[in-house]
């Protein structure tokens, strides 16, 4: 069958939570390879929640999805303070992106004490400025940003990166709402190191299975490009609801 839209392949799928150092508890889900040790970990960060992100949003959700299955990746998508979906909703309120910095670090801590190697901040629009204003404060491998907007990362704190041992991979969307490629050649300029991937046609919202392939297959690039090509259709068993 071929492999889009909501299908979901075999994954080990757990509810998880999440506890931050300011005593809240965040919901969440740990998808994990079916049969095998995942090879890498992405911890995703979702967009912005008031404007209707949520761990469900869609890239999220099929990476959760379909990465395990395709790309042997460990997939863990939470909902950040005050955010809610059908999992559940996390104590809290929303913070605008200062009081987030507890739910990072909170998902990062659960991620190494599962032991889940090589992590990595998957940050969408909003998730991007919190993976850039913490990113930083945390042993992972790098951060990948889809669509960032640039609204809440300072000049500053985007320098900060430049020379850091951690990766930066910038997906940037050619029609992109807030941010296109040229702009962000700019901006990202003061840090060298970064890896920046403009998208012929893309938008802001990644919509269609086209963009959610192209999505899919930079990310899988960056973390376990062994995988690549993903494949587009799934002979095996596929979970019932």
């Amino acid at each position: 069958m071929e492999i889009r839209g909501p299908l979901a392949l075999p994954a080990r799928r757990e509810e998880i939570e999440l506890h931050t150092d300011d005593g809240l508890t965040l919901v969440g889900e740990l998808a994990l390879p079916e049969q095998r040790d995942p090879v890498a970990t992405l911890v995703t960060l979702h967009p912005l929640p008031t404007a209707g992100g949520f761990m469900d949003s869609h890239i999220l959700r099929k990476a959760a999805a379909r990465l395990p299955a395709l790309a042997d990746l460990a997939v863990l998508r939470f909902n950040t303070r005050g955010t809610s979906s059908p999992r559940g909703t996390s104590e809290g309120a929303f913070d605008g992106g200062e009081g987030e910095r507890h739910d990072v670090a909170a998902a990062v801590q659960f991620a190494a004490d599962r032991g889940l190697p090589h992590p990595w901040l998957l940050g969408w629009s909003f998730g991007t400025e919190l993976a850039l204003k913490y990113g930083r404060e945390h042993d992972v491998e790098g951060a990948i940003l889809l669509s960032p907007p640039l609204h809440r990362t300072s000049a500053d704190e985007l320098a900060a990166w430049a020379g850091d041992r951690r990766r930066l991979v910038v997906v940037v969307p050619e029609f992109d709402d807030y941010l296109r490629p040229a702009e962000a050649a700019e901006r990202f300029a003061s840090v060298p190191e970064a890896t920046l991937i403009p998208v012929e046609g893309g938008k802001h919202l990644w919509v269609g299975e086209s963009q959610t392939r192209r999505v899919l297959s930079e990310i899988v690039g960056v973390v376990n490009p062994a995988a690549l090509p993903l494949p587009t259709t799934w002979d095996g068993p596929v979970p019932q609801d």
